[in-house]
C-alpha cells in the first residue's frame, strides 16, 4: 500500500501510448464480439434444416412449400444450437438455411446479445449482418454499436460507424469511434478515422488504425511505469517492451531512467516446454552514480562516492519428470546488500511476489524490500515412492545483516532420505526414519561433513474409543568430520549416540447444540486434549562442532518448545488444548454449510530435569516452564476475522504478540490493524483504512509505526473516484527516507496506466 500498482497481467500484455491502448481495447471488442456472432442463431428442435433441427414459436406461422420457406409474424422466436432468434417477423428458408429476421431483431447466445433492426444469417456458413446493430458482451460488460456489423468469411469481420466501449447508457463517459473497420480474427484489423471520446467528445484522432486481432501474446510496448520520488530517486520512467518469441516463450525488456541513478536496463526472459517443463530468468544492471553516506553501524555503514556497479539475477526452473520426481532451481543473487533498500519502491521482485504457486510465472518467494534479512538460492532434486522420499539440494545464503558473509553456513550439498510412518511387517508397531548428510561450508568458523539418521517405533492403542495412547521410541546416531583449516584441540571426527523415549495421550470429544437464530441452527463444540512425556539422556557435547544441525529440536511433539539442541538431557511434559466451535449455516436457498468461527489453543512444556536442578552461587534461576503458546482465531462473522498468535513466558512476560484484526461491512469499508512485538527484536503497528466516502469517492490510508524506535515506518493517503467505466485516484506517500506521489488511472476492459 504504498503507492505501487500491478498492471501488467501475466496471461494477457497491454500496449501504451494512445495507439496502442486502442489496438489492445479494439482486439479485446472484437474478440468478445467474435464469441456472440459467431454463434448460429437459437435452437432446440421441430423443424427439420440441412444442418440441424430449429423450433419455432410465434403468433402467425405459414410454410411455402414449393419455395420451402418458412414465414413467422408476432413475438417470433427460434432456438437453434443452444442460441435463440427473436423478432417481430422471420422468414427461415429450409434450402439455403438463411434466416431474415425483422423489427426488435435479437439474437441472444447465454448472456451475450446482439440487437438491431434487422439481423440476416446464413445457420450453414455462419456468417450474416445486423443494421443498425449493437452487440453487448457480458464477462466484461464491452459494447460494440455500427450502422452495420457484417461477419463476411468465417473468420472476417466488415463494421460500419463503428464504437466500442464498456460504460453503460446513451451518453458513455468514453468510447472509441470510427468510420468503419475491417477485421480478419487470428490475423489484423483497420480502423478508420479513429478517435477517442468522452462524452462525445474527441480527444484523440488517428486517420487509419491497423490492430492485431489475435487470441495468442502479441509483441509490443507495455504500459510504463512512471515515478516521482522527492529524495532518493528524482524521476523514474521505465518503459518495458514485451516480445512473443513463440507460443512457448516470450521476454521482456526494461529500460528505466532514474534521475539520481542513471539508467537501469533489465530483460525477463521465460519459456513453457509442455505441461512438466517451466523457467522464468530475470537480470537487470545499473551503473549507480548516487553518492552515498550511511554510517548506522558496522554490517549497514558505507560510503559511496561516484558510479558503483550493481546487479541482480534470479532464475527459476521445475521440471516434473513425474508426481513423484521433479527437480527445481531458485537462483538469486545481487550485487550488494543494500540492493534492496535502495530499490524497495519498484523492482521485478517486488511485481511478482507471490506466497503460492498458483502461477508458474510469479512466483518469487520474497518480498524485495529493504526489510529483507537473507537471500536463499537453492537448488533441489526430489523423488518419491509409495513410502520413501530422496531429495538433495544445494543451498546458498546471504546475511544483510551481517558485516561478512563469510561466517554464514552453506550446504554444498544437503541430502535427507525420509520413511514416511507405515506398519512394520504384520505387528501392531509403526515404524518411521528420517537421514540427512550436509557438507557445511563457510570461511571463518567450522565446516566440514555431517550425517544424522534417526529410526522411529511407534505403537499406537486404542483406549475405550475415546482415547489414544502412543509410546515411541526414537534412536539418533550422529557422525561428523570436519575439513576447515582451524586448529583447536577438539577431534575433527566423532560421532554421538542419543535416544528419545516418549509417550503421548490423546482425545477428541465433541458435542452438538441446538441455536435459535435466523441461520445458525447448530453447533459443535470440539475439545482436542493431548499430553506427552519426552526423555532423552545426558550426552557429552565435547567435541561437537558449532554446526551441529539439530539445534533447539526435541524429537517428538511440537508441544515441547524447550530450547538447546537434540544433546541436551531432557525429562519434560508437554500439553497441548485445542477448542473449536464450528456452525452449521443456513444459506439464503436453503443449503447447508460449515463454519469455524472459533479456534482456540494452548500448549506448554515442563521440564522435570530443570525443576531438579540445584542452583549453585551465580547460576540463572531455575525456569522448568516454557512459553505458552497462544493461538486464537475469530470469525464470527464474513464482516468480522480475528487472528493472534502469542507466545507468553511465566518469568520475562509476553515474548511474542501478532495480532490481526479485519473488519468490513456491505458496502466496501474495512478496516486492519497488525500489531507486531517479538521480544528484543520489533514492536510495530499498522493501520489500514477505506472508506467510501459516496458513490463516486473512496479514501484510503495506510500508517506503518515503529513502537520500539519511535519512528515512522509508512504513511499512505489516497483518494479514488471511479464511475462505472473508469477511475482515477492519487496517492501520497511518506516513508522514513523518502515522499512519493503516485497517480493512476483505469478504464475498464483496458488495464490500468500508473506512477508513483
Amino acid at each position: 500500500m504504498n503507492g505501487r500498482n500491478h498492471f501488467i497481467e501475466e496471461n494477457e500484455k497491454r500496449y501504451f501510448l494512445f495507439s496502442r491502448t486502442l489496438k489492445a481495447c479494439l482486439s479485446i471488442f472484437f474478440l468478445s464480439l467474435m464469441m456472440i456472432i459467431s454463434c448460429p442463431p437459437a435452437s432446440s428442435a421441430e423443424v427439420p434444416t440441412q444442418e440441424s433441427s430449429v423450433q419455432i414459436e410465434a403468433d402467425r406461422m405459414d410454410y411455402d412449400s414449393v419455395r420451402e420457406v418458412y414465414h413467422a409474424q408476432g413475438r417470433v422466436k427460434i432456438i437453434y444450437s443452444g442460441a435463440a432468434l427473436s423478432a417481430d417477423e422471420v422468414e427461415l428458408d429450409n434450402k439455403s438455411n438463411v434466416a431474415t429476421a425483422q423489427g426488435n431483431a435479437s439474437l441472444k447466445m447465454e448472456e451475450d446479445t446482439l440487437r438491431g433492426e434487422k439481423i440476416i444469417y446464413n445457420m450453414e456458413d455462419k456468417t450474416g449482418a445486423a443494421y443498425q446493430a449493437d452487440a453487448f458482451y457480458s464477462r466484461n460488460n464491452f459494447y460494440v454499436r455500427g450502422d452495420k456489423i457484417e461477419k463476411t468469411g468465417e473468420s472476417t469481420y466488415f463494421i460500419q460507424q463503428p464504437c466500442a466501449t464498456t460504460c453503460d447508457g446513451d451518453n458513455p463517459d468514453w468510447q472509441i469511434a470510427g468510420s468503419e473497420m475491417k477485421v480478419t480474427m487470428e490475423g489484423y484489423g483497420l480502423m478508420k478515422d479513429a478517435r477517442f471520446l468522452t462524452r462525445g467528445f474527441p480527444l484523440l484522432y488517428s486517420p487509419y488504425l491497423p490492430f492485431p486481432a489475435k487470441t495468442k501474446r502479441q509483441t509490443g510496448l507495455l504500459l510504463p511505469h512512471v515515478a516521482y520520488s522527492r529524495d532518493k530517486d528524482g524521476m523514474d520512467i521505465e518503459l518495458p517492451f514485451f516480445w512473443a518469441i513463440s507460443p512457448q516463450m516470450d521476454a521482456t525488456f526494461y529500460q528505466r531512467y532514474i534521475e539520481k541513478r542513471g539508467f537501469k536496463e533489465g530483460a525477463e526472459f521465460r519459456y513453457y516446454l509442455g505441461e512438466k517443463s517451466v523457467g522464468t530468468f530475470y537480470g537487470d544492471y545499473i551503473e549507480d552514480t548516487r553518492n552515498v553516506t550511511e554510517t548506522d553501524d558496522a554490517a549497514t555503514s558505507r560510503n559511496w562516492q561516484g558510479a558503483h556497479r550493481r546487479w541482480s539475477y534470479y532464475f527459476n526452473h521445475q521440471t516434473d519428470f513425474d508426481s513423484q520426481f521433479y527437480v527445481r532451481t531458485d537462483l538469486k543473487k545481487v550485487s550488494d546488500k543494500w540492493y534492496f533498500k535502495d530499490f524497495s519502491a519498484h523492482n521485478f521482485y517486488l511485481e511478482n511476489y507471490a506466497d503460492s504457486a498458483e502461477d508458474n510465472f510469479k512466483n518469487v518467494s520474497f518480498k524485495g524490500n529493504k526489510s529483507l534479512r537473507y537471500l536463499e538460492s537453492s537448488a533441489r532434486v526430489y523423488k518419491g515412492w509409495s513410502n520413501i522420499n530422496l531429495t538433495g539440494v544445494v543451498n546458498y545464503t546471504e546475511d544483510f545483516a551481517a558485516d561478512r558473509n563469510d561466517r554464514t553456513l552453506q550446504k554444498y550439498p544437503e541430502m535427507g532420505l525420509t520413511g514416511v510412518k507405515q506398519p512394520l511387517l504384520r505387528t501392531p508397531l509403526f515404524y518411521e526414519f528420517a537421514g540427512i548428510y550436509d557438507y557445511l561450508s563457510r570461511e571463518e568458523g567450522d565446516a566440514g561433513h555431517f550425517v544424522d539418521f534417526t529410526p522411529t517405533l511407534s505403537l499406537p492403542i486404542d483406549l475405550y474409543g475415546y482415547l489414544k495412547l502412543t509410546p515411541q521410541f526414537a534412536f539418533k546416531e550422529t557422525f561428523w568430520s570436519r575439513d576447515d583449516d582451524r586448529n583447536d584441540s577438539q577431534d575433527k571426527s566423532n560421532d554421538r549416540a542419543v535416544y528419545n523415549a516418549s509417550v503421548s495421550l490423546s482425545s477428541q470429544l465433541s458435542r452438538i447444540f441446538d441455536v435459535t437464530g435466523d441461520n445458525w441452527k447448530k453447533i459443535r463444540h470440539e475439545v482436542k486434549p493431548e499430553i506427552i512425556y519426552s526423555y532423552i539422556p545426558n550426552v557429552s557435547t565435547d567435541q561437537v562442532p558449532d554446526y551441529y544441525l539439530p539445534a533447539a529440536s526435541p524429537f517428538v511433539s511440537p508441544i515441547i518448545p524447550l530450547s538447546g539442541n537434540a544433546l541436551d538431557e531432557q525429562s519434560a511434559i508437554g500439553w497441548s488444548l485445542t477448542n473449536t466451535l464450528t456452525a452449521r449455516v443456513k444459506d439464503a436457498d436453503g443449503a447447508h454449510s460449515y463454519l469455524e468461527f472459533m479456534r482456540l489453543k494452548l500448549f506448554q512444556a515442563y521440564d522435570i530435569h530443570e525443576a531438579g536442578r540445584e542452583a549453585k552461587g551465580d547460576e540463572e534461576e531455575r525456569k522448568p516452564f516454557s512459553d505458552l503458546g497462544i493461538e486464537f482465531d475469530l470469525s464470527p462473522h464474513k464482516y468480522i476475522f480475528l487472528k493472534s498468535r502469542n507466545r507468553y513466558n511465566f518469568y520475562d512476560n509476553w515474548k511474542q504478540n501478532n495480532i490481526d484484526l479485519h473488519l468490513k461491512d456491505s458496502r466496501g469499508d474495512a478496516f486492519v490493524v497488525a500489531y507486531r512485538y517479538t521480544v528484543d527484536s520489533l514492536e510495530e503497528i499498522h493501520f489500514g483504512l477505506k472508506a467510501v466516502l459516496n458513490k463516486y469517492f473512496d479514501g484510503t490510508f495506510v500508517s506503518k509505526y515503529d513502537l520500539a524506535n519511535s519512528r515512522r515506518i509508512e504513511n499512505t493517503l489516497g483518494l479514488v473516484y471511479h464511475k462505472q467505466c473508469w477511475s482515477m485516484g492519487v496517492d501520497v506517500t511518506e516513508t522514513d527516507d523518502d515522499v512519493r506521489f503516485s497517480f493512476r488511472i483505469s478504464l475498464a476492459g483496458l488495464g490500468k496506466a500508473s506512477g508513483q
